[in-house]
């Protein structure tokens, strides 16, 4: 051991207690106490964990660097005592954990694979574990008390706005997967985000690519009463706390799953990779597979905004737009902006009549009725957001999609279809209305723009025999 390295070390830590050791007591907390809670206060398990890692953080940024014998002890030591404090934290605030199955070690799996995620509770497995590497997003750096341990773990930070965010995070994972520095093993919750644990939605391939072995880890909550479920739709975080904290306990279980060795055609295809070891967890956990991700959970807050059901934006995302190669934002800021403007608020559907009335044109009309029954897929006469997107896709799509003469105005369009004098004055206002400014030649551009719908009017009435 590299004494003077460790001394100097020790100094630093030190410093950092005298500095940030001592935190404001939790009113809240006291408070939560006063109420008869049966649990010690989580504020005072708060301060535990907030001295720590303030005490350790030094110790953080050379474990990424390259590692003295001396320095590598001393972080060992330090996550000892981190895993020890934390455990009789969660423990004093009425946590029961049972481990099931044993942990590989860092060579026989670097990665381990939790699910399913459905709290921000669910970090206490990070202190079982022997505070590995973790993925967490940007914004959980910034987070009193909680930002600084995760900084001590040396976690790879996820920007899930920034579009090479996602390449840098498999290069990371890989890099420290695949590198001889002794990198603690990598902790990754694949869903990407929480669920109710009522089934696996989609594992989010980042894990995978690397191509190495993988442990999967079960979580369990076999309580009475489910009062830690952080979803989209539900309580919130504060108020699942407060539920939490009223209980004399809180029961855990962590299931270690025997290592998960890659086949030659999974290392290759990181997503089979992670379907394969989704349907493993599934089967353990004794819960159907579902293809949900964090984009349809995206969809339904849209859709929450946009005074809709929620619930319209399960979609199953992921399977759309491998099918049809469509970016995730395109289906909030564009498919989904325009399918409010037609369907129900109150059940999030819409019949024949809306959608013809969004298209400007009569219910009867050839055109609105067969648009309608492309969208309309099960003929159950009315569509919800998954079919439009669906039957949108389609139009634009193979051989329905037909090419645009560069001559077509929109007076010929008019002749073309057919409509009444009332009827045809009502969709012309429309237009008008649309080009403002714009010259004759952009109206079309305009109409297309605010009714995706009508290029495939257009090109289908200027495709036919003339009439």
């Amino acid at each position: 051991m590299e004494k003077g390295a460790s001394h100097g070390d020790l100094l630093v830590y030190v410093q950092d207690v005298l500095q940030y050791g001592v935190l404001p007591s939790n009113n809240q907390g006291n408070q939560g106490n006063r109420k008869g809670s049966a649990n010690l206060s989580v504020g005072t398990a708060f301060e535990f964990f907030g001295c720590i890692p303030c005490c350790t953080s030094h110790g953080a940024q050379p474990r990424c660097q390259a590692r003295s014998p001396g320095r590598a002890i001393l972080c060992q030591s330090l996550s000892k005592l981190i895993t020890a404090t934390s455990r009789f934290c969660f423990r004093s605030c009425g946590y029961r954990v049972r481990v099931i199955g044993q942990q590989a070690t860092a060579k026989e799996a670097p990665i381990l694979i939790f699910s399913p995620h459905s709290s921000f509770l669910d970090a206490f497995v990070a202190h079982w574990t022997g505070l590995p590497c973790l993925i967490v997003r940007s914004q959980d750096r910034q987070r009193p008390i909680f930002g600084q341990l995760i900084n001590y773990t040396q976690p790879v930070y996820v920007w899930r706005e920034d579009p090479d965010s996602r390449q840098n995070t498999i290069k990371e994972i890989k890099r420290r997967t695949t590198s001889p520095d002794g990198w603690q093993q990598i902790l990754i919750f694949p869903e990407g985000t929480c669920s109710n644990r009522k089934g696996l939605i989609t594992f989010k391939p980042g894990a995978f690519y690397p191509g190495v072995p993988v442990q999967p880890v079960c979580i369990r909550y076999p309580n009475r009463l489910d009062t830690l479920s952080w979803t989209w739709q539900g309580p919130g975080a504060l108020e699942l706390l407060w539920l939490t904290m009223t209980q004399f306990y809180t029961y855990c279980e962590l299931e270690f799953l025997p290592v998960y060795v890659p086949t030659e055609e999974e290392k290759c295809n990181p997503k089979l990779f992670a379907s394969n070891v989704r349907d493993v967890m599934a089967k353990a956990l004794q819960v159907p597979v579902i293809d949900y991700s964090y984009e349809d959970c995206r969809l339904m807050s849209k859709a929450k905004k946009l005074s809709l059901p929620p619930s319209i934006g399960l979609i199953e995302v992921q399977n759309i737009r491998e099918e049809f190669g469509l970016d995730a934002r395109v289906l909030e800021t564009d498919f989904l902006e325009k399918f409010a403007k037609f369907a129900d608020q109150s059940t999030g559907l819409a019949d024949a009549k809306q959608f013809a009335k969004y298209l400007h044109l009569p219910v009867d009309h050839p055109k609105a009725m067969e648009l309608f029954d492309i969208n309309d897929s099960d003929r159950s006469g009315t569509l919800n957001f998954k079919k439009y997107v669906r039957g949108r896709c389609t139009l634009m799509s193979g051989s329905i999609k037909n090419s645009i003469g560069t001559n077509v105005s929109w007076d010929v369009v008019k002749q073309r279809l057919k409509l009444s004098p009332e009827n045809l004055e009502t969709i012309d206002s429309f237009v008008v209305n649309l080009k403002s400014d714009a010259n004759e030649n952009d109206v079309l551009d305009h109409l297309y723009a605010a009714v995706p719908e009508w290029s495939w009017i257009v090109s289908d009435l200027c495709n036919s025999s003339s009439p």
